[in-house]
């Protein structure tokens, strides 16, 4: 892979592991293996049977876990200790040819590319948690699992048309958790504001 078609690999995936790294890691494991798209040869590792099996299993138990209203709240609090990282040690793993500067760059670079998408889908889970919709969780958990396999796809086929993609999903990102928390401000200071003009008043 050129320079380009690489960071549009790290950032395709990386941007896909931020939604599902399980989904994204058994994806370019099977892809590879079915000769679907060629990985960097540090990577070649990811369709080892051990590997798939394990991401296979790992993938089916968030497949549960995040149609489960608040339980899905609680694994993506647990993995904004995971993907991140992991999206990091697969951007270092991709660049692995390379000077070790350019292989650090890229991992923080990822990391911070997976923050942002797994910081806009936990925002956008606790907004839907809210919603008295029975079927808006499993609706945003397709939702993104089908973002994060066809951008995972299309990392590897198509890497630096996924570099474009995903500059623009970053910056749609980054929109939504403005907004995100710009309303969970709205909404304390209301909150806060009602207990106070409900405690009683003060004698004189």
């Amino acid at each position: 892979m050129a320079a380009l078609e690489t960071l549009g690999f790290v950032l395709g995936t990386a941007f896909a592991s931020g939604l599902n790294l399980y989904a994204t890691i058994a994806a370019l494991g099977l892809l590879h293996r079915y000769d679907a798209i060629h990985l960097p040869s540090t990577l070649e590792v990811l369709s080892h049977p051990v590997v798939l099996i394990a991401a296979i299993a790992l993938y089916a138990i968030e497949f549960v876990a995040d149609k489960i209203p608040y339980v899905d709240n609680i694994w993506d609090m647990v993995h904004t200790f995971i993907r991140p990282p992991a999206a990091a040690l697969l951007a270092y793993s991709a660049f692995g040819e390379v000077s070790e500067g350019w292989s650090l760059a890229a991992a923080l670079l990822a990391g911070g590319v997976a923050l942002t998408s797994h910081g806009t889908k936990a925002s956008t889970r606790v907004a839907v948690n809210a919603s008295p919709e029975p079927f808006s969780n499993s609706i945003a958990s397709l939702t993104e699992d089908g973002i994060a396999l066809g951008l995972t796809w299309l990392a590897g086929a198509y890497p630096v048309l996924a570099f474009g993609i995903v500059l623009v999903l970053v910056a749609l990102s980054a929109y939504l958790i403005y907004k995100f928390f710009g309303l969970l401000r709205k909404a304390l200071r209301r909150m806060f504001s009602g207990s106070r003009s409900d405690a009683p008043p003060r004698r004189a």
